[in-house]
């Protein structure tokens, strides 16, 4: 049985959409960013039904790749940190690319 605490990929999805929406004014219409990239450590434990905030601040860009030094705090403490790297995408492109696949 599993304890009632959050989960660590409840934990990296909260941190990869601190990453977007901080990126996400300075896209273009048509482009979003997709995760290509995680580290973090699961630093404590969060009961079920405490909230949970990540912050995501950009630390280095290479072209169309955007690596961000990511955290979550849960109400008392911090609860997991490390980087994410986010790679922006054109989605008519990138949606053509995942129809090619889903035909074989």
């Amino acid at each position: 049985m599993l304890p009632q605490v959050l989960a660590t990929p409840v934990m990296i999805m909260v941190m990869e959409n601190a990453a977007l929406n901080a990126m996400r004014p300075f896209l273009d219409a048509g482009e979003s960013a997709v995760g290509t990239e995680i580290d973090v450590q699961h630093l404590a434990a969060t009961p079920v039904g405490h909230i949970v905030r990540a912050e995501a601040e950009v630390i280095r860009t290479a072209g169309r790749r955007i690596v961000f030094k990511v955290s979550a705090s849960d109400e008392t403490e911090e609860i997991g940190n490390g980087t994410h790297q986010r790679t922006v995408i054109t989605l008519q492109s990138f949606n053509e690319r995942l129809a090619k696949k889903r035909e074989r």
